[in-house]
């Protein structure tokens, strides 16, 4: 892999930094009145998640990290691990629930994700941005409750619950914003 100097830091580039890949999440140049230009960055490790500032000068550089994204399916669980289709070698990797953590709340077996791998490994899965559920257990709406921004809640057909509005039913489909994990809308299908 190439080097890139300190001039060409952006955001969003990925680096490696003692043989772990780190992404550019925050890069700002810095021009002292006496000295070298400073760029001081901040890098998100993509193996632990874990948050690193550090301040660069002019003359440093960073390895490059091989790092790609593919888009895959979320194919079934085995045991304590998951594992994911990628669309463009058909090949299967897996992932050990430590390492999705929560992001599998919000996904049923034939979902599309994002797959990032480092070196030619998986290294984490992203859900898509919103997905649409059914909501499989709810309390019934309380009768004469109809002021705004009542919220109850509900669980959904992947066993991830959710506050959403009291007019929400069993057998509704809603869309969730799997960042948040908020209730976005309900959809008619």
């Amino acid at each position: 892999m190439g080097t890139i100097p300190a001039g060409e830091f952006k955001k969003g580039i990925k680096v490696q930094i003692d043989n772990e890949p780190y992404e550019m999440l925050e890069m700002h140049f810095v021009k002292p009145g006496k000295g070298q230009a400073l760029y001081r960055t901040k890098l998100r490790n993509l193996l632990r998640g874990s948050l690193f500032e550090k301040t660069y000068r002019n003359g440093d550089s960073l390895e490059s990290a091989d790092v790609h994204r593919n888009d895959g399916v979320y194919s079934y669980r085995d045991g304590d691990n998951y594992v994911f289709m990628d669309n463009a070698t058909f090949e299967q990797h897996s992932l050990s629930a430590a390492a999705v953590q929560d992001e599998m709340r919000w996904l049923m077996e034939g979902a599309t994700v994002g797959l990032l791998f480092w070196n030619g490994q998986l290294i984490t899965m992203s859900p898509p941005l919103q997905v649409i559920l059914t909501v499989t257990y709810t309390e019934p709406a309380a009768r004469g409750n109809t002021a705004t921004n009542v919220t109850k809640p509900a669980v959904v057909e992947t066993g991830a619950e959710v506050q959403v509005p009291a007019f929400i039913k069993e057998g509704d489909k809603i869309k969730i914003d799997t960042t948040t994990g908020q209730y976005m809308e309900r959809v008619q299908y």
